[in-house]
C-alpha cells in the first residue's frame, strides 16, 4: 500500500483567451462556469488545497471567484501573463501559501472541463502510486494534462533556467512517469470557439 499522500491543485487562469475571443474560464459549463466546474471537480477529487493563478487586474475573473466564494488568499497573482503559461506555473511554484503537508501539486489547465471524473480518478490513482515521480497522462505516446509533480520538484520550477513546461519536463525526464490512456477527451483543449462547442457536444455533463 502506498504511504499517505496529500495533493493540492493549481488552476492556471491567467491566460488572455485570445483565440477563444472571450474569457474561457467564464464560459458556461453545466449550471456554473468552467472555472466553477473546475474548482468543484478538484474539490470532489480530494484536493487538500486549491489555488488559482490569475491576473491581478482581471476584474471579471475575480468577480466570478467572489461569486463562487473562492478565498482571495488562494488567488496567486501573475503580474506578467504575456510571458506565457510557464510564467503562471513559476508564480505558483514560488507561492508561499501552500500547506506544509502537501506532497504533490496537480497542474490543471483552464481549458479541460470536459475530462471525466473516471479519467481524472485514474490519473489521481496513478500519481498516488508513484508519489516520487512526475506523473503525466499520455495518449498515443503524447503527454497530456493534468499532471502531478512532487512538491520537491515543483518548487524547482521557481529558479528553472527554461522557458516552457515541456523544457522543464525534458530536463527531469528521469523522474517522469507516463500513464497511457485511451480517453479521446485528453486530445481536446478549449482554445477556440469550435473547441468549446465540440466539448459541449461530445463530452456534455451527465
Amino acid at each position: 500500500m502506498p504511504p499517505p499522500w496529500t495533493f493540492a491543485t493549481v488552476i492556471l487562469g491567467a491566460g488572455r483567451s485570445s483565440r477563444m475571443g472571450r474569457p474561457k474560464l467564464l464560459l458556461p459549463w453545466g449550471d456554473t462556469t468552467i472555472l466553477g466546474h473546475l474548482i468543484a471537480q478538484w474539490t470532489n477529487l480530494g484536493a487538500a488545497q486549491i489555488a488559482v493563478v490569475c491576473q491581478p487586474n482581471d476584474t471579471p475573473l475575480h468577480a466570478e471567484l467572489d461569486r463562487l466564494q473562492f478565498p482571495a488568499a488562494h488567488r496567486i497573482p501573475n503580474p506578467d501573463p504575456d510571458r506565457g503559461m510557464f510564467s503562471s506555473i513559476q508564480c505558483a511554484a514560488s507561492w508561499p501559501g501552500w500547506l506544509p503537508q502537501v506532497d504533490s501539486l496537480a497542474l490543471a489547465l483552464g481549458d479541460q472541463p470536459h475530462l471525466s471524473a473516471a479519467t481524472l480518478n485514474e490519473i489521481l490513482a496513478f500519481a498516488r502510486a508513484h508519489q516520487e515521480k512526475i506523473c503525466q497522462p499520455a495518449r498515443a505516446g503524447h503527454g497530456r494534462h493534468p499532471l502531478f509533480l512532487p512538491i520537491s520538484i515543483f518548487q524547482q520550477i521557481t529558479a528553472a533556467k527554461v522557458e516552457t513546461l515541456k523544457q522543464f519536463l525534458a530536463a527531469h525526464s528521469s523522474s517522469l512517469q507516463l500513464l497511457e490512456l485511451s480517453d479521446s477527451a485528453l486530445d481536446l483543449d478549449l482554445d477556440r470557439p469550435e473547441d468549446y462547442q465540440r466539448a459541449l457536444a461530445e463530452f456534455s455533463l451527465k
